[in-house]
């Protein structure tokens, strides 16, 4: 219930905080690319539940929906200004929606794409589908794009049995820092 709470206020204060960057990173994907601002993917929730979470759209609207790292040459699907906003997380920004919503918290284990069947499966094994997703989470501070499948279910279960808010203060910090320096983002 707390962490809830903390969602909702925290949500709405980086709504009002990053209010401006919203309307211009939306306006720059208008302006630089065909299609719609926001990219919604569906992926899959709390208790393996399916919810479409929106992200400022940085590929191309032909682009296969897949994970990225499937893609065998990602850049080539990359808007103009795709790169950018991925590289600066700025793309991640209409998550918050999805928090106020109540589909994701600011940390727990990313929400994986419906289609992402092996990953999908290894969470359901060790529970790790019966928390909430998040908008960062252990394992994306402890290397993100650069982890295997069995990497980031091994960190996901830590964050499972070590969950708390001091824990999670502590990623929300460890995430501010790896997005100023632009770590572990491989596209």
């Amino acid at each position: 219930m707390l962490k809830r709470l903390m969602d909702i206020m925290g949500a709405l204060f980086c709504l009002i905080i990053f209010a401006i960057p919203l309307l211009l990173v939306a306006l720059a994907i208008k302006l630089t690319s065909k299609g719609p601002i926001l990219h919604w993917s569906e992926r899959i929730g709390l208790y393996g539940i399916p919810f479409y979470m929106p992200k400022f759209r940085s590929m191309r609207v032909d682009t296969p929906q897949v994970a990225t790292s499937l893609l065998l040459n990602p850049h080539e699907f990359l808007t103009p200004i795709g790169s950018f906003i991925r590289k600066t997380s700025l793309d991640e920004l209409p998550q918050l929606w999805s928090i106020l919503k109540g589909d994701i918290s600011f940390v727990g284990p990313r929400p994986a794409l419906y289609n992402e069947h092996t990953w999908l499966e290894l969470r359901r094994l060790k529970g790790i589908d019966q928390i909430r997703p998040g908008l960062t989470g252990w394992a994306q501070v402890n290397g993100r794009d650069s982890l295997s499948t069995d990497e980031k279910v091994k960190f996901e279960e830590e964050y499972l049995q070590r969950q708390s808010l001091s824990f999670d203060l502590y990623i929300i910090w460890l995430t501010l820092i790896k997005v100023v320096r632009r770590e572990d983002i491989s596209h």
